[in-house]
């Protein structure tokens, strides 16, 4: 198995950008720009409520751990899981200062809905690959809370989505590597995206390339 040097190791948070759109991903993450609006902030709000490093607590059966540090040498990504709950069970991972075995579950929260794209499921496989690497074991779920609704989901972690957080991973290293930034690809995501002043996708797609216009004035003269 290929591992990445941590020098390479790329954000995780990276994956749900690429997946969402891979332009504004290279926007954020190889041009480092930023620009924050509503939806933006009121996710960054419910993130710190969530991220509490110095919180473990323990609700019958269940530990939950937030704001766990992860990482993955072969995927070359690393950032922190929101919560991990770890489950009482008859085989899984001892912990520190607790007795017996247990099946962890990464949860992502997330500020709306459910969405028709996978991203926020491919950000949470990209977490449940990081913490089996980190931990030795199969994880064969975890959850997204959508404050919107104030209701969780159980996500499979699947072939197709492995798949699809190994893809990704490898194009952002790709990208990464080149300093690539992907043309633009307009959508009806555009419109709440919060780089759409930055990316223009309306201008950049209406542009007509330099090479285009130099061949049209040839050809008239």
């Amino acid at each position: 198995m290929t591992e990445f040097p941590a020098e390479e190791w790329l954000p995780l948070s990276g994956i749900q950008h690429f997946v969402f759109c891979r332009r504004q991903w290279a926007l954020i993450h190889i041009e480092q720009q930023w620009q924050e609006n509503v939806l933006t902030a009121e996710g960054r709000l419910m993130h710190n409520r969530a991220d509490d490093p110095f919180f473990t607590e323990k609700r019958g059966e269940v530990i939950i751990a937030r704001s766990v540090p992860v990482a993955s040498p072969s995927l070359g990504l690393t950032g922190i899981c929101d919560v991990v709950e770890f489950t009482s069970a008859a085989e899984g991972v001892q912990l520190p200062g607790r007795e017996g075995f247990y099946q962890p579950a990464p949860i992502e929260y997330k500020r709306g809905r459910k969405k028709h794209d996978p991203c926020d499921e491919a950000q949470l496989c990209a977490h449940a690959m990081c913490l089996e690497e980190m931990l030795a074991i199969s994880i064969p779920y975890g959850y997204v809370f959508y404050g919107q609704t104030r209701h969780r989901v159980q996500v499979d972690i699947t072939d197709e989505l492995r798949t699809l957080v190994q893809k990704a991973a490898n194009e952002m290293h790709a990208y990464f590597r080149r300093g690539y930034t992907p043309r633009v690809r307009p959508s009806k995501a555009c419109q709440s995206c919060s780089l759409v002043e930055i990316c223009l996708p309306n201008l950049q797609h209406n542009t007509v390339p330099a090479s285009h216009y130099i061949q049209q004035h040839i050809e008239e003269a």
